[in-house]
């Protein structure tokens, strides 16, 4: 929110812990409800899939990580909302992703178990309800297995269905509009590590001609983080990657022509109407006052006598460490005195000195220096009552405290503005604003060799016949959390005219909700399928198929089972038309053989 001076303020949004929501009975008569969770590698969301009050909206929204210290124990773990402020815990976070797939299962299961708990389901052991879990488009087997392995393993649950986030979302706006299911079109989804164009071909997922970017919310959020910290090096521990993320989705904008809009902001007036200033905080005086010249000279006397202190404390350290050099080169010198020659010349070693005249020397050196510490303390002690600098940079500020009050110009009754410190600790966010969300469609800004998104579109239309690309720009639908620009879907309509042939017809939407429509969709899709229908995987098909098996439906992957190739017969065998016996040596060495082992 903007003040009169048009100065933004960022918000520092703090996490409250989540409560420990009851079930409702509708979720549980006459049959338990689908548990309902979109697992986004930014942000988690679960609900329930039922009627009743509590299913209209996801129950807990919360970050998808958890702090947990090296070595600490699983009760010691921060999830979610659990965690108030995410920065001074930054270097204990640990996210359950490796870009968009699920990878660290220790870190998924603390969010599991938060999932559960918070939602009130208090059966001990097991779960009883089914549930839906949102995944990447071509999620690797081995993520799904262990994903499967870990609901029906550890938690029991009785049946689990899978589908691809930005597939449910597509989904959710379809029947929305009326549709049974969703049909052809072009699904554009980015959220927070990756971005993705989908084709959807009859309401089925075309996984062959699906391609990925490796750029999302995170890789912008950090690329701001850059910019202004070496825009304001003087600021860099405030400019923190949690305000780098608001300041993203608040600030940023996409430009229609990039180009045209970096030379618009080469105009003053242009950049003094459009550059956005956001007040870090900082302590100090209000924004505006100013100080009399009387509160002037009182803060240059307070800085004075502060001198003095300083001055005198150092004065008395020193001299305390010269007290008590002087009492050990003292002592190593009565043992000359006292005939103990070894020991005097060993002790003249660990000193570092060649005879005793050097000692006596520096004894002499010494003594004169604590004398006149003594001398200095006790002429000071005796001027208590004047203010009369020790050191040469007191005499200076004394100096020119006199000199303000002599000079008639510098004392003048009206008040004076003082050094404007929240000035100081402003950010003008200016070119920042579209150069970020500019990397969607220019990842070579930030040193990334990959198409943008738009070549990415362009080239996953050119794998199918005019026909059908026809067909799939007739419905580009935009989803995802980092598709909330303004701009953003006149700036994809720009580059598909440019991209279509003359005259050809194309329609761009964006989801309604493009952050959460996906679990809306995953909460529609449940609604309308129930648990004994099509897309469900059954505990007994996870025993009898394995943890990677995948039931199709309108929103999920495609799914192609593990092929595993049997050896084949060397050369020798098929010669021979079978194997050989037992009886026969082994062809150790032989390239054609097959190793079993």
């Amino acid at each position: 929110m903007s003040n009169k001076h048009n100065v933004y303020t960022f918000e520092d949004y703090k996490c409250t812990p989540d409560p420990v929501f009851t079930v409702e009975r509708g979720c549980l008569e006459p049959s338990p409800a689908p548990i309902v969770v979109d697992n986004g590698s930014f942000q988690c969301r679960a609900g329930w899939a039922c009627g009743g009050s509590q299913s209209d909206q996801p129950r807990l929204v919360f970050r998808s990580a958890a702090a947990r210290s090296r070595g600490a124990a699983r009760s010691d773990a921060h999830v979610g909302n659990d965690i108030p402020n995410l920065e001074p815990l930054r270097w204990t976070l640990k996210s359950a992703f490796d870009r968009n797939s699920v990878v660290n299962f220790d870190i998924q299961e603390l969010i599991f178990d938060y999932i559960f708990m918070h939602l009130g389901i208090n059966t001990q052991g097991h779960v009883d309800h089914p549930v839906v879990v949102t995944e990447p488009p071509c999620n690797p087997l081995h993520c799904r297995q262990m994903m499967s392995e870990l609901l029906f393993e550890c938690y029991g649950v009785p049946r689990v269905a899978y589908g691809v986030d930005s597939l449910f979302s597509f989904y959710n706006n379809s029947v929305s509009d009326g549709a049974d299911l969703p049909s052809t079109g072009l699904v554009v989804s980015s959220g927070y590590h990756c971005s993705h164009v989908l084709p959807v071909i009859n309401g089925r997922l075309d996984a062959v001609n699906c391609k990925r970017v490796n750029l999302g919310g995170g890789q912008a959020a950090s690329y701001l983080q850059r910019l202004l910290q070496l825009k304001y090096p003087a600021n860099q521990t405030a400019i923190t990657l949690s305000r780098m993320e608001e300041l993203l989705h608040q600030h940023s904008y996409v430009a229609l022509d990039y180009q045209q809009e970096l030379e618009n902001w080469r105009s003053p007036i242009f950049y003094e109407k459009e550059v956005h200033r956001v007040q870090l905080p900082f302590s100090g005086r209000a924004v505006g006052v100013c100080m009399s010249a009387e509160e002037r000279n009182e803060r240059k006397a307070q800085q004075l006598r502060r001198l003095q202190e300083i001055n005198s404390r150092r004065r008395e350290e020193k001299l305390q460490e010269d007290q008590k050099r002087l009492e050990t080169l003292l002592s190593v010198q009565e043992l000359l005195e006292d005939g103990s020659l070894e020991l005097f010349h060993r002790s003249l070693v660990e000193l570092n000195m060649d005879s005793a005249e050097e000692l006596q020397s520096y004894i002499h050196k010494l003594s004169m220096s604590v004398e006149q510490h003594r001398l200095m303390k006790a002429e000071l002690l005796n001027q208590a009552a004047e203010v009369e600098p020790p050191a040469d940079d007191g005499n200076e500020m004394e100096t020119d405290l006199n000199e303000e009050n002599d000079d008639p110009s510098k004392t003048t009754s009206a008040n004076q503005p003082m050094f404007n410190m929240a000035e100081y600790h402003q950010l003008f966010v200016g070119t920042e604003r579209l150069r970020v969300p500019e990397i969607l469609f220019q990842p070579s800004l930030i040193g990334e060799e990959q198409m943008g998104l738009m070549e990415t579109l362009q080239f996953v239309l050119e794998q199918y016949p005019a026909e059908q690309q026809e067909a799939l720009v007739k419905n580009v639908f935009l989803t995802g959390g980092n598709l909330q620009y303004p701009g953003l879907k006149e700036r994809v309509q720009r580059d598909l005219l440019a991209i279509r042939p003359f005259q050809s017809h194309f329609k761009v939407s964006l989801a309604s909700r493009p952050a959460l429509d996906a679990w809306f969709g995953a909460r529609e899709w449940a609604l309308r399928n129930p648990a004994e229908e099509q897309g469900w995987i059954s505990r007994q098909d996870y025993e009898e198929n394995g943890g990677e098996y995948l039931r199709e439906h309108c929103a999920s992957n495609i799914f192609i089972p593990m092929k595993l190739n049997k050896p084949a017969p060397t050369t020798k065998h098929i010669i021979m038309g079978k194997f050989p016996d037992t009886s026969l040596p082994d062809n150790i060495g032989n390239d054609n053989d097959v190793s079993l082992s």
